[in-house]
C-alpha cells in the first residue's frame, strides 16, 4: 500500500468534487475556490495578450468555460488514478499481459469514470470493486452536472445579450436615452420599458450569482455588452432623477425600482469581480437635453446632486473597464479626476 499516492489521490478527488458541486449547484456561492481563481487568472491573461483584439476577447467566455471543464476532468482522472496506484494489486489484467503499468492505470481509470466498460482490466475483489463503483458514480455525476451547467450558462448568455440589445435600442449613452424617452411634454412612455428592463436585470443578476463564468462572456460589440448598457441606463436614470425639473419626472416608484435593480447588479459584480475605478466619469451633458427642449435644473444643482453618486459611478466605471470597454458618453472626454468632477 502506497499511502503517499493514496493520500494525494483522495485530496485531489475531494477538492475537485467540492469545487464542482460548489460551482454548479450552490446558486448563491459563486464559483468554487479553484474555479474562481482559474477564471480570474485566465481572464487577466487574455486581457494582457489581446486587450486590442476584440475577436480574442469575444472567445474568452468559451475558453474559460472549456478550461474549467478540462481542469475538472484532469483532476478527477488524476485523483482516481493515484487512488488505484495506492496498491500494486488493485487491478488485474484480464488478458494476462504482465504487470500493470501507470499507463494501464490511467487507461482503466479513464474508461471507468466515463463508463465505457471496455473491461480488459478489472478491479481486484473486495474493496477495490467498491472503489470502482464510486469512480463510475463520480464520472456520471461529472457528466450530468457538466451538461446541465453548460445548457444553463448558454441560456444565461443569450438572456444577457438580449438585455443589452433591448437597452441599446433606446440609445448608446445617457443623454440619448433620455432624449428618446422624452415625448415633448413628459416621460409618459418610459414606465413600461423600465419595468421590462428591471425584470431582465433581476434575472441577469441572479444568473451572475449562479454562473460566475457569465461575467467573462465578452461581446465583440458594445451594443451587446450589458456592462456598457447598464452604465448608460444608470446614467440616464440618474440624469432624469437629478437633472430634470421635478414636475416633469416620471413615476417615482418605477424610477426607484429601476435604480434599485441596477444597484443589486452592481453589488453582485463589485463583491465578486470588480473594484471601483480610481476616478469618476465625467458628468452627463445637460445642454444636450436642453437642445431637445427638455426642462432641466441648474448646472450647479445638477453637479451638487451628482457628487453623492461618486462611489456608485466609480463602481460602474470599474465594471465597464474590467470588460475592456469605454465609458458610454456623448463626449470625447470619458472620465476625469474626482477632484475635477466635484468642482464641476
Amino acid at each position: 500500500m502506497n499511502l503517499v499516492y493514496l493520500t494525494i489521490g483522495v485530496v485531489l478527488l475531494l477538492g475537485t468534487i467540492v469545487d464542482l458541486l460548489w460551482t454548479t449547484l450552490w446558486v448563491e456561492g459563486g464559483a468554487g475556490p479553484l474555479t474562481s481563481r482559474l477564471m480570474a487568472w485566465t481572464w487577466r491573461s487574455l486581457r494582457r495578450i489581446g486587450a486590442q483584439n476584440e475577436r480574442l476577447l469575444s472567445l474568452s467566455g468559451l475558453l474559460i468555460f472549456v478550461l474549467s471543464l478540462t481542469v475538472w476532468i484532469v483532476l478527477l482522472w488524476s485523483g482516481w488514478t493515484l487512488i488505484f496506484a495506492g496498491a500494486e494489486s488493485a487491478l488485474i489484467d484480464t488478458l494476462d499481459r504482465g504487470s500493470v503499468s501507470w499507463f494501464d492505470r490511467i487507461y482503466f481509470t479513464g474508461y471507468t469514470i466515463f463508463t465505457l466498460g471496455i473491461g480488459d482490466f478489472a478491479p481486484r475483489e473486495g474493496i477495490w470493486q467498491v472503489i470502482t463503483v464510486l469512480a463510475t458514480g463520480s464520472g456520471l455525476l461529472f457528466v450530468t452536472l457538466s451538461v446541465t451547467y453548460t445548457l444553463s450558462v448558454l441560456d444565461a448568455v443569450t438572456q444577457k445579450r438580449a438585455f443589452a440589445n433591448n437597452v441599446s435600442g433606446f440609445g448608446t449613452h445617457s443623454e440619448e436615452i433620455v432624449r428618446t424617452a422624452w415625448d415633448g411634454e413628459e416621460f409618459r412612455g418610459l414606465d413600461l420599458p423600465l419595468n421590462g428592463f428591471v425584470t431582465q436585470l433581476t434575472i441577469l443578476t441572479e444568473n451572475h450569482n449562479a454562473y460566475p463564468v457569465l461575467h467573462y462572456f465578452h461581446s465583440a460589440h458594445d451594443k451587446r455588452s450589458p456592462t456598457v448598457e447598464i452604465a448608460a441606463l444608470d446614467e440616464a436614470l440618474s440624469l432624469i432623477r437629478f437633472g430634470i425639473s421635478e414636475p416633469h419626472q416620471p413615476n417615482e416608484i418605477v424610477l426607484r425600482n429601476a435604480r434599485k435593480g441596477i444597484e443589486n447588479y452592481l453589488e453582485t459584480l463589485h463583491q465578486t469581480f470588480v473594484d471601483p475605478a480610481d476616478r469618476t466619469p465625467s458628468l452627463p451633458d445637460l445642454n444636450a437635453l436642453r437642445e431637445g427642449g427638455i426642462p432641466t435644473v441648474s448646472d450647479e444643482e445638477f453637479a451638487s446632486s451628482f457628487d453623492t453618486l461618486s462611489k456608485r459611478r466609480r463602481i460602474l466605471l470599474g465594471i465597464v473597464e474590467s470588460d475592456e470597454r469605454k465609458w458610454p458618453s456623448g463626449k470625447e472626454d470619458h472620465s476625469q479626476d474626482p477632484c475635477k468632477s466635484n468642482n464641476s
